[in-house]
């Protein structure tokens, strides 16, 4: 039995009926036949179908959103936002699908030849809580436009969201199995998974997630040889060089944390500014997380609601703890909120450094760490001190300077005087312990492809 609690209240939300293995099986059979079935349709009607599932979002947007805020705590204007930004993403892929899976002719003397990116069947997808909605449809999308179907774990505590995302699809006029949602208890998910991946209908496996559970699929697809995309912790650095606009980085960088609460891979984390605007930015960093309002995420005027679970709340805990402990300055938030619900006050913490857990470790909520560096050259070597490698954020008054610095530092993707954010136009994925494989654009269109070399001679 799954059940979901309301993060603003600690209250049970719903219980849900864990399949039984057999209903497992049956699952997988319809999902498997109906990708089969899919991958034969021609790629003009499977982008038209991407047009209806845009409308359908955008026709379920309030609906789809009380129920991420619901089940996750979302302040329900970025709940709202995500079922637009879903949407978008739809019609690009309607759009542009067609010709980043155009088959590509090839020069060669004597013979025809061209690659082809032609379907591989069924996908599982584990997806994570913080995303509801948005981290499924960036993968399923564009894996459904390359022909594919798709078998969705997401996970228990947005049980109700998941289950909306299969019938959303199928509103939409996508074959009745070809999104599937599997309800399992979280004691036999690992096992679960793992007997997935080695199933040979399932054809590839996606994670977004933590690097314990990316590591288990990741070996798991290596044993059996198949393709897999993960997507795991952040650590992003938002570096303010000397020559930036400071108080547009500042205004920048409450936004970089705290939006969804702090709980995104992709929020910046540790803020490393350099030395001669470091008081400047600070005092008006935190002027501008001390103005944030914490409370009810139904309420239009919440900029931060609860973190998802209690767990996640302590450990958040622990890290601030241990940090000043170790010598990190709290100055402003640091404590759970006392009364119902799962609410964190946004924090900032100065005088972070490596070997803080707030500057090493993945801190999942709001709390921001800033590192003081005293160079350009001092900035780059903390931004790099990471075991992580998705995101990366640099403020500068010369662009150039800032792409100059991005290059000296890994990350799966670099923003110049820009919050770090996913976009159906460029692919999105990480370096490092940050995972690999790549989603969105024409790159997460192939990532589910088998790239075909076709050589006709005569």
């Amino acid at each position: 039995m799954i059940t979901t609690i309301d993060p603003a209240s600690g209250k049970t939300l719903a219980t849900y009926g864990a399949m039984t293995p057999a209903e497992l099986e049956q699952v997988v059979v319809q999902a498997a036949d109906a990708a089969g079935a899919w991958g034969r349709v021609a790629v003009s009607d499977r982008l038209a179908a991407l047009t209806r599932l845009a409308a359908e979002l955008r026709g379920s947007k309030d609906a789809l959103a009380a129920m991420m805020t619901a089940e996750m705590g979302k302040p329900i204007g970025e709940a709202e936002g995500e079922v637009e930004k879903s949407a978008v993403t739809a019609e690009y892929y309607a759009t542009n699908g067609g010709a980043i899976l155009a088959d590509e002719p090839v020069t060669v003397d004597g013979v025809r030849a061209w690659v082809s990116y032609e379907p591989i069947g069924l996908v599982l997808a584990v997806m994570p809580w913080n995303f509801p909605l948005w981290q499924v449809m960036r993968f399923a999308v564009p894996t459904l436009a390359a022909g594919n179907g798709v078998l969705l774990k997401h996970s228990p505590n947005v049980t109700g969201s998941a289950l909306a995302i299969e019938r959303l699809f199928r509103a939409a006029g996508f074959p009745h199995h070809l999104v599937r949602t599997l309800v399992v208890d979280e004691p036999d998910v690992p096992a679960t998974i793992e007997q997935l991946i080695a199933d040979d209908r399932i054809a590839a496996v996606t994670l977004t997630g933590s690097n314990r559970a990316g590591s288990a699929v990741g070996a798991a697809a290596g044993r059996v040889s198949k393709r897999s995309v993960l997507e795991l912790g952040g650590s992003d650095a938002f570096v303010v060089l000397a020559d930036a606009d400071v108080e547009a980085a500042a205004a920048a960088a409450v936004r970089a944390r705290f939006t969804n609460s702090g709980q995104s891979c992709v929020c910046a984390k540790r803020f490393i500014v350099e030395e001669a605007i470091a008081d400047e930015f600070v005092d008006r960093f935190v002027q501008g997380v001390k103005e944030l309002t914490v409370g009810d995420p139904t309420d239009r005027g919440t900029a931060v609601g609860p973190l998802a679970r209690d767990d996640l709340r302590a450990a958040l805990q622990r890290q601030v703890a241990e940090s000043v402990a170790a010598g990190a300055v709290l100055v402003t938030g640091g404590a759970s909120i006392d009364g119902p619900g799962f609410f964190f006050e946004p924090t900032v913490l100065t005088g972070t450094a490596p070997g803080m857990p707030a500057f090493d470790e993945e801190t999942f909520g709001p709390v921001a760490a800033v590192a003081v560096a005293r160079d350009s050259d001092h900035a780059a070597e903390l931004a790099g001190a990471t075991q992580y490698g998705l995101g990366l954020s640099i403020w500068t008054g010369d662009p150039a300077r800032g792409v100059e610095l991005a290059r000296r530092i890994t990350s799966g993707a670099a923003f110049v005087n820009a919050v770090v954010a996913s976009d159906p136009r460029v692919p999105f994925g990480g370096t490092k312990r940050s995972g690999y494989g790549r989603e969105l654009a024409g790159h997460g269109l192939r990532e589910f492809t088998n790239i075909r070399t076709y050589w006709v001679a005569g």
